[in-house]
């Protein structure tokens, strides 16, 4: 009867755990830390008219102005493999969350 109370004390705090480490809030974004991070990002984005040959054709959307979370989502799926250009997914996959959030903060203030 013991081990029961002990593995049922255990689950109820595991599990009360659970959320509080679920909801996290994601790090606020710095503009003036991107401004370290976007040369990675202007080589292609910063090119008004930009079109990638790789690997297809594809026109290069302005990130300047786009919304923060917008931004942060498509990273983190690039990140993730849910997004497929390979470019992104390398350059993403390089990126910490801070850095995700820092480059959403400073392209959603109209940065381009």
């Amino acid at each position: 009867m013991r081990n029961l109370t002990i593995v049922l004390a255990a689950g109820l705090l595991v599990s009360a755990a659970v959320p509080a480490l679920a909801q996290q809030p994601a790090p606020a974004g710095d503009p003036k830390e991107a401004q370290k991070k976007i040369a990675m990002c202007e080589g292609c984005h910063g090119i008004p008219g930009y079109k990638t040959a790789y690997p297809q054709v594809y026109h290069v959307p302005m990130l300047g102005g786009q919304q923060a979370a917008y931004i942060a989502s498509a990273l983190h799926a690039y990140k993730a493999g849910q997004r497929s250009h390979p470019s992104m997914r390398g350059i993403a996959a390089s990126l910490s969350d801070k850095d995700i959030a820092d480059l959403a903060a400073y392209y959603s203030a109209g940065h381009k």
